[in-house]
């Protein structure tokens, strides 16, 4: 997401650091290319006009024209303004003081309104207990695709009976079954169409009524360009909406929905759809996304991935290796394991600082497999030899290879990373606990993907 809109940012301000100082035409100039840039990136036009004169009165200020570094200043007024199209804050999901706390999921069909809802359910119900509803009687096995969803993440499940084509009727039993079950948030999953249409709409004006939302969440497929605002904009003016979930942010989008909606229409962003597994869902925040935008990467996200991936447990357990300076095969086989959690390595490059982006990283080896086979290869020893990886000599290592189906010089090649690991571990202690914010994964990573 935004790969190309930020290489063309990167190629704008390269252009502007060759220059001591700047002229009005200067930063004319970068503005257009900016808002090539822009609509390029399928932004509104409406709004990348609007975004741009603000742009423009501010870089051209004295203040900017007259700086020892006047690229970076007109870098960073582009930066805070793309946050204020975009929403200066993160807007959380409300939660009603009265519950049940009703969630009316709404958007044109092959958006991910499904999979979204199990998503925003599965990340609520760590406070609260969410029960998703089948209110998609149209279109085929949607009712099913949602139970099945609903079931692998753990999620209450709540659908139409044999026969039933109301789904007004079904979200108004929904109340009493949530009520029965001590569910305390209800996400009504409605049925969508290929385009706009005045039967949709009473549709979901019906169940409105029926079921007072809490929240009414559109769901857009941030794919679909600039029509993203129109629809946007229609769901608004007829749902009143407070809410909206961007999907498929992972994809080669160019990411255009994300910077408009908000201008356009007035309603926050409030989650991203980073991936297709129920887990890959975050709080859309602008600041966060402009970094991104910028090449400035996003240090706070992998961060997080970071805590997130390092259990509680494993944390534990790595800490007391540092302290006893005994670091193991056991001990690797744990950071293994946390590394396959953060996701597709280039996704997580994604979110770092590097010039150029992950295109400039071409060159190193990034395939997973080359992950799983050394965690295979680990997992043929015997609990002996991964507590004295010492006593692994030539027999042992041919045993190893057959049992991982792996060969003896890739035996040699993760013990080989194991030693340079253990010599790493000797000064980790200084990095902060394994799972808290001062945690630092590492330096590892490139290593652990290669053959």
């Amino acid at each position: 997401m935004f790969e190309s809109l930020k290489e063309r940012f990167e190629g704008v301000f390269s252009k502007l650091r060759g220059r001591g100082k700047l002229t009005p035409d200067d930063v004319s100039a970068a503005l257009r290319e900016v808002r090539r840039a822009l609509l390029e990136a399928d932004v509104n036009y409406k709004v990348v006009k609007d975004l741009v004169d603000a742009i423009k009165t501010r870089a051209v200020g004295a203040d900017v024209l007259d700086s020892i570094t006047p690229s970076q200043r007109v870098a960073t007024i582009v930066y805070e303004e793309l946050i204020n199209i975009m929403g200066r804050d993160p807007v959380p999901l409300a939660i009603s003081p009265k519950p049940p706390t009703v969630y009316m999921m709404v958007g044109l069909q092959g958006s991910g309104k499904t999979t979204t809802t199990v998503k925003i359910a599965r990340r609520m119900s760590k406070s609260h207990k969410p029960l998703v509803v089948a209110c998609d009687l149209r279109r085929p096995a949607a009712v099913e695709q949602l139970k099945v969803l609903a079931e692998g993440a753990g999620i209450a499940f709540f659908g139409p009976g044999q026969g039933e084509r109301d789904p007004v009727a079904v979200a108004e039993r929904a109340k009493d079954y949530a009520e029965d079950h001590l569910c305390d948030l209800i996400l009504l999953d409605t049925a969508g169409r290929l385009q706009l249409d005045d039967e949709l709409m009473a549709e979901l004006d019906s169940m409105k009524r029926a079921a007072p939302p809490f929240e009414t969440l559109l769901v857009v497929d941030s794919m679909t360009g600039q029509e993203a605002v129109e629809v946007s904009k229609t769901f608004h003016d007829r749902l009143a909406l407070t809410g909206v979930v961007l999907t498929k942010m992972d994809g080669d989008a160019r990411g255009g929905p994300a910077l408009a909606i908000r201008a356009a229409t007035g309603v926050p962003v409030k989650l991203a759809g980073v991936g297709e597994r129920t887990e890959d869902l975050e709080p859309f925040d602008s600041k966060r996304m402009a970094s991104r935008i910028m090449g400035m990467g996003d240090m706070v996200g992998l961060m997080e991935k970071l805590e997130q991936a390092a259990g509680m447990g494993d944390a534990e357990r790595l800490a007391e290796s540092m302290k006893r300076n005994k670091f193991t095969l056991e001990d690797m086989l744990v950071q293994l394991r946390q590394v396959k959690k953060l996701g597709p390595l280039d996704k997580v490059l994604e979110m770092l600082p590097i010039p150029g982006g992950v295109k400039a990283l071409r060159g190193a080896e990034m395939d997973m497999s080359g992950l799983k086979r050394s965690e295979a290869i680990i997992l043929s020893m015997t609990l002996k030899e991964r507590r004295s990886p010492e006593i692994i000599k030539g027999g042992r290592r041919r045993r190893i290879a057959r049992g991982s189906g792996t060969s003896v010089q890739q035996v040699n090649q993760v013990l080989a990373q194991y030693e340079q690991v253990k010599g790493m571990m000797k000064s980790l202690g200084r990095m902060g606990k394994p799972g808290s914010k001062s945690f630092k994964m590492p330096g590892i990573m490139k290593n652990l993907f290669k053959g």
